[in-house]
């Protein structure tokens, strides 16, 4: 089972990036998914959740309204869509899926997630 992140880069402030994440191996369509990231010196993150079905999602109120997580069950990928980045929102993000079957239900803490990414750099300038 892979989970395989791609899409950061290095992007001006106010910019936006678009991350997928490629699930192989499983079909991820009942499990939660999310986005975490971890900037240099920092611990690991939440950054955004979605339910199985797509139908609930959950953000850090850091990027709540700049960033979007979305899913396409039928292609296995997770996608997130980062508009009006800051240099804050630099860090390697991570695509997580939950450790088990979580019909429609969103976790948040990064025990609940067992299969995680390799990450992707994502690198805002001021």
């Amino acid at each position: 089972v892979q989970l395989q992140a791609s899409g950061g880069g290095l992007v001006q402030a106010g910019g936006s990036l678009r991350l997928s994440c490629a699930a192989s191996g499983r079909t991820f369509s009942s499990y939660a998914m999310s986005w975490f990231r971890q900037a240099p010196g920092k611990e690991r993150e939440f950054v955004a959740a979605m339910s199985s079905s797509g139908g609930s999602t959950y953000y850090a109120d850091s990027v709540k309204g700049r960033l979007t997580i979305s899913g396409d069950n039928a292609q296995n990928m997770v996608y997130l869509q980062m508009n009006s980045l800051k240099p804050e929102d630099t860090a390697v993000y991570y695509c997580a899926a939950s450790r088990r079957p979580l019909h429609n239900t969103i976790v948040i803490v990064p025990y609940e997630y067992g299969y995680w990414g390799q990450g992707t750099l994502v690198t805002v300038s001021s």
